[in-house]
């Protein structure tokens, strides 16, 4: 008979009450694979997607979600290199790929056809445990607990591939990041920040504004009322903001794109308030913008935020924690316009 688990499932699409904590079993291993007792488990956006049911996901039912995984090794395959043992303190790199083709060989391992997300196509770290493939087990950050190493890999993956690969944010810029609250805008804050950019950024409630500018804005706009064109011209002197980082979509699209001074950038992620966006096309070449898509990222920009991170240079923001029976507290908790940071579940010991 099969070890069992603790796990979070829905077995069909839908809302949060489609979501049950019982009991599943254990995941067996594969030569190549890495068994993990979770420790902590950080809540995307992702999470509310896949369970609310989207056809770019094609997943097989029931399923657990959960990309951002910490934990500590349980046990290894047999055929997985050295320097894997059980009781080591790991993460996980949440971006699944071949590594052998051509894409994954030229370091762009987003572009693999079987690229996928850990919790998207298959299931991920809802659970007591989870199985992933030994290369994308990583070692814990000195001086970091299991919650703050769950809260930041992709999210802070994503920001990294958004401010300085795309973008490719330069000293003395100015930059829009959309939702300081956010796991992608509280990171992309901070790593804008450290490059030496000029940092604006918007919230939901005033509360939020002070620890937006702990994180390094220069100036907050609350976007219940304030007139978000209206306040970044008159920090910017009427020129408008060189980059704009976003990931809300259709509530904020034409504002973003009037935020841009010629020549700008805007770099886009996600789509949380709907995903139908209007353009007019002479706006966008007179003022010669630039617009990019961005997905995920590489595993050499995961390792080098990692860096930063075990630096103190840039840190992991957690909102709440809940214990994972309370998943459905916790993607309510994700949804509400309260959050700051990231929320996380923990299973039990």
């Amino acid at each position: 008979m099969a070890s069992m688990m603790k796990a979070v499932t829905f077995h069909e699409h839908g809302g949060v009450e489609r979501l049950r904590y019982e009991e599943v079993p254990r995941p067996s291993l594969g030569p190549h694979e890495v068994l993990i007792r979770v420790k902590a488990c950080a809540l995307n956006h992702l999470d509310i997607w896949i369970r609310q049911g989207i056809p770019a996901y094609r997943i097989n039912l029931p399923h657990i979600s959960g990309s951002d995984v910490s934990g500590v090794i349980e046990e290894v395959g047999e055929a997985c290199e050295d320097g894997l043992v059980p009781g080591q303190a790991v993460f996980v790199a949440p971006g699944l790929s071949c590594w052998r083709c051509e894409a994954c060989l030229a370091g762009q391992e987003t572009y693999c056809d079987k690229y996928r997300i850990l919790g998207a196509q298959i299931d991920g770290g809802y659970a007591e445990f989870v199985k992933v493939p030994a290369i994308n087990v990583l070692p814990l950050p000195a001086g970091l607990t299991f919650e703050q190493a769950a809260a930041f890999p992709l999210v802070s993956l994503t920001a990294w591939h958004m401010v300085m690969t795309l973008a490719q944010v330069k000293p003395g810029e100015s930059v829009l990041v959309l939702g300081a609250g956010s796991g992608v805008g509280s990171m992309a804050i901070q790593i804008a920040n450290l490059v030496g950019a000029r940092v604006f950024t918007t919230v939901g409630d005033q509360e939020k504004a002070a620890k937006a500018q702990m994180l390094g804005a220069i100036a907050v706009l609350n976007h219940s009322h304030d007139d978000l064109i209206h306040g970044l011209k008159e920090f910017t002197n009427g020129r408008g903001v060189d980059v704009v980082i976003e990931h809300i979509g259709q509530a904020v699209w034409s504002q973003c794109i009037r935020a841009l001074a010629k020549g700008g950038r805007l770099v886009t992620c996600g789509a949380t308030t709907g995903s139908d966006l209007t353009l007019d096309a002479r706006y966008l070449f007179s003022r010669q913008l630039k617009i990019m898509g961005s997905y995920m990222g590489t595993r050499s920009e995961l390792l080098a935020v990692t860096r930063l991170i075990g630096a103190g240079k840039l840190r992991p923001v957690i909102d709440a924690v809940f214990p994972l029976s309370r998943a459905r507290e916790a993607q309510e908790r994700l949804l509400s316009r309260k959050v700051f940071g990231k929320v996380l579940v923990i299973p039990p010991d």
